[in-house]
């Protein structure tokens, strides 16, 4: 089974927060950057800074989880990412 990630880009500013799931988080976060689709919503706002991410050894699991964290609250996103990471550290 492939392993799979849960992770929340946001900006600068920390305004916008962006919920994603992946196989391979490292490669995930190269292809935002590059802005490969300048159209797509983490290059519209500059979503770049990684400040939460969840693993888990089965990609199903991590999509069940990016489910309920993209269903969850702009609020309840904040505490997940509060609780480890308070000072909004980016974390790649």
């Amino acid at each position: 089974m492939k392993p799979g990630f849960v992770y929340i880009l946001t900006n600068k500013n920390n305004t916008t927060l962006y919920a994603g799931v992946t196989s391979n988080l490292e490669k995930r976060l190269k292809q935002h950057r590059s802005d490969l689709n300048p159209k797509s919503f983490t290059s519209r706002y500059k979503l770049y800074k990684l400040v939460y991410f969840e693993s888990y050894q089965m990609i199903g699991d991590a999509i069940a989880r990016e489910k309920q964290i993209k269903a969850g609250s702009r609020a309840k996103k904040v505490v997940l990412i509060e609780k480890e990471n308070p000072h909004w550290n980016n974390l790649d």
